[in-house]
């Protein structure tokens, strides 16, 4: 039978997507006619803030001092495990070259983006994961600056804890600096900050359009929407487990969606039964988001087989989702649309968002069809080069020569005849247009 919806989702996250192109592209014209002067006054306009906006090293050991020693360690602890991830992911990137045609060798070179514009949100939570997560990663890939800009609270400036995670991390610059005008500071380097080449992070919907608009000017790890979950769970999952976890990332926003997936009714009835009180103990900030996100945009989806439920996972293209079922080989070979996966009860979403070691920047939207998260090699360039002989160059001059004419390129076709008559004078070849 077709998937059956015990609870069906009236809204999607593009339902209440406002238009906010016209209002980004303005603010950002301005800023780059304008300079550091513009962004200051909408730095004041939106942020509320006047204090300093690159911090001094001052700034830093003050904030840090101001970090109990407790969340130091778990900063650190979620530091080296981001870290260590990270290194692994970088040496599957490595230089090579190879003979194409003898006397003609070719090859690749890894090489990493030189500033990196890394966004903390600030606002709602402040989010010192997201420190942790862009700085280390684009510190590892070896970006020879990083700047760190969070959105500063009005007459108190950037959360302590993120200064302390971005320092940590290693960025070289923190800036106090939310939105459209962080971004663009960091963009057109302002405030004596490099051009960034590569913006990274999270943000609300204001920082999602400006990267959506300054992508080509400089690379972005992913056009991101509001976060999203989804479960697959079998007969053996629990379903408090379940109803924790889908809860738990419901409070990210009013329009975040979870789903569950399951080819059983219990698990998915009861699921049902235990959300709502789950909600309601919350606190009342989480509780809001949590109930308008479970109210409006989630979904139970009811399945015949484990098959189905992973062709609905895929369909879904989920940025975060879980598995809660048996035989985890089976679904970790064969779910191939996901930004990251937790495997078994025993894992969840929260452990990759905070300390775990793999990245909580991650494609949503259904982007996971097509992309990854952010990793080392979001920061990193593939290039090639390639040198020869004359010898090994002639045999590669004469099939350039006849597919350009072919082509109608003569002008390519010439730097082919030049080489050939150059280095074999006594030489006749035939150059002309293949038949």
């Amino acid at each position: 039978m077709p998937r059956e919806y015990l609870k069906k989702a009236t809204k999607t996250a593009q339902t209440d997507a406002s238009d906010v192109r016209d209002t980004v592209q303005g603010i950002l014209d301005d800023i780059e006619a304008g300079g550091d002067a513009a962004a200051l006054r909408y730095a004041q306009k939106f942020d509320q803030y006047e204090g300093a906006i690159l911090l001094s090293a001052d700034d830093i050991a003050a904030a840090s001092d101001r970090v109990p020693q407790k969340l130091k360690d778990d900063i650190a602890f979620a530091h080296d495990n981001v870290r260590r991830f990270a290194e692994l992911q970088r040496s599957t990137m490595r230089d090579v070259e190879m003979e194409i045609v003898p006397g003609l060798v070719a090859g690749q070179k890894a090489i990493p983006c030189q500033a990196a514009g890394c966004y903390v949100p600030g606002g709602r939570y402040s989010h010192i994961a997201s420190a942790i997560m862009t700085v280390t990663t684009a510190k590892v890939a070896g970006c020879k600056h990083i700047t760190a800009c969070s959105p500063p609270r009005k007459d108190v400036g950037i959360a302590p804890a993120i200064i302390y995670a971005a320092n940590l991390c290693g960025a070289d610059k923190i800036m106090a600096m939310g939105g459209v005008q962080g971004v663009a500071a960091m963009t057109f380097g302002l405030f004596g900050l490099p051009e960034a080449d590569i913006l990274v992070g999270p943000g609300n919907q204001f920082v999602a359009e400006a990267k959506r608009i300054l992508f080509g000017r400089v690379g972005i790890d992913m056009i991101a929407g509001p976060t999203d979950s989804l479960i697959l769970a079998d007969k053996t999952a629990d379903p408090f487990i379940v109803a924790t976890d889908l809860v738990g990332q419901a409070e990210h926003g009013y329009n975040s969606p979870v789903w569950l997936v399951t080819d059983d009714r219990s698990v998915a009835e009861k699921t049902l039964e235990i959300v709502p009180g789950l909600i309601a103990d919350l606190p009342e900030v989480n509780r809001v988001n949590a109930e308008a996100a479970w109210r409006d945009y989630a979904e139970v989806i009811l399945c015949d087989d484990r098959e189905e439920m992973a062709a609905t996972s895929d369909e879904y293209a989920p940025e975060h989702l879980t598995v809660q079922a048996q035989d985890l080989p089976w679904w970790r070979d064969r779910l191939q649309c996901y930004g990251s996966l937790f495997l078994g009860e025993e894992t969840t979403v929260a452990f990759g968002d905070k300390a775990s070691g793999t990245n909580h920047v991650l494609p949503t939207s259904r982007s996971a069809k097509y992309t990854g998260g952010l990793s080392v090699h979001k920061y990193m360039k593939i290039v090639t080069w390639q040198q020869a002989t004359r010898d090994g160059a002639r045999p590669v001059a004469e099939a350039t020569a006849r597919i350009s004419r072919l082509e109608g390129m003569e002008g390519h076709a010439r730097t082919a005849d030049a080489r050939l008559h150059k280095y074999f004078p006594e030489q006749n070849f035939d150059l002309s247009a293949a038949d």
